[in-house]
Parts: structure tokens; C-alpha cells; sequence
């Protein structure tokens, strides 16, 4: 199944979520995100159905190899874009902001080379 910007953006904020805290539920998605809790029970709902992610009878999401293997790649393309955009005079919140969308459009060719290209100046 090919993941939409949304399941991405999902699997990206659970990443982040599990990196802070112990356990991630998905009013804690609600939660940063501030989208509705309907909104976020429907989306887990159909990650879950899809496999990227595993819910236990406590409500504990936690991501399975193939929706951590999405959530790392969009997760490290927002903070290299970031750093890319804040490096050449653009606001934290704006570079933030800007590669949030950039992520998830970038060909995997475009980001490789950028990435490559930083990795000579930034240590």
C-alpha cells in the first residue's frame, strides 16, 4: 500500500512521540498534532490495518518494522531539510515548517544528493 502525506505525517509523529516519551497513545497524537481525536482514531485505525503500526489492549501504539522504517526516513528528511533551509538564513520556524512539506515530495534521487552535498560542510 502507498502511504498518502497523512500516514507519513502519522507514522513520523509516533517516531517523535517514542522518542520523548515511554508510551504513545493516540490521544498523545491528538494531543501534538491538535487534530481531532476522531480524525487520529481513524487514521491509526487504518495504519494499524495496514500493518505499520500495533495497538495492545492498553491503547499502546507502537510502530512495526515497515511504519519505522517510513517514520525514520520522514523523520530524517525533515531534520536534514531543516538544517539545510536554517544554514542558508531562513527562521527555525519557517525551515521547520517549509521541510515539513518538502519531505514528502523530494524524490529519494534529490534527497540522497543533498544529503550528500551537506555531509561535505556540516560535521
Amino acid at each position: 500500500m502507498q502511504l498518502l502525506e497523512s500516514g507519513e505525517m502519522y507514522l513520523e509523529t509516533i517516531f517523535v512521540l517514542s522518542q520523548k516519551q515511554d508510551v504513545v497513545r493516540s490521544i498523545d497524537i491528538a494531543n501534538y498534532t491538535g487534530y481531532s481525536k476522531p480524525s487520529v482514531s481513524r487514521a491509526v485505525n487504518l495504519l494499524k490495518d495496514n500493518g505499520y503500526i500495533s495497538i495492545n489492549d492498553d491503547g499502546y501504539i507502537t510502530l512495526e518494522n515497515s511504519g519505522l522504517e517510513v517514520a525514520k526516513t520522514i523523520y530524517e528528511r525533515h531534520t536534514l531539510l531543516t538544517k539545510m533551509l536554517c544554514g542558508i538564513g531562513v527562521s527555525k520556524e519557517t525551515a521547520s515548517a517549509d521541510a515539513c512539506k518538502m519531505e514528502h515530495v523530494i524524490s529519494d534521487e534529490t534527497f540522497e544528493r543533498i544529503k550528500e552535498h551537506l555531509n561535505k560542510f556540516i560535521k
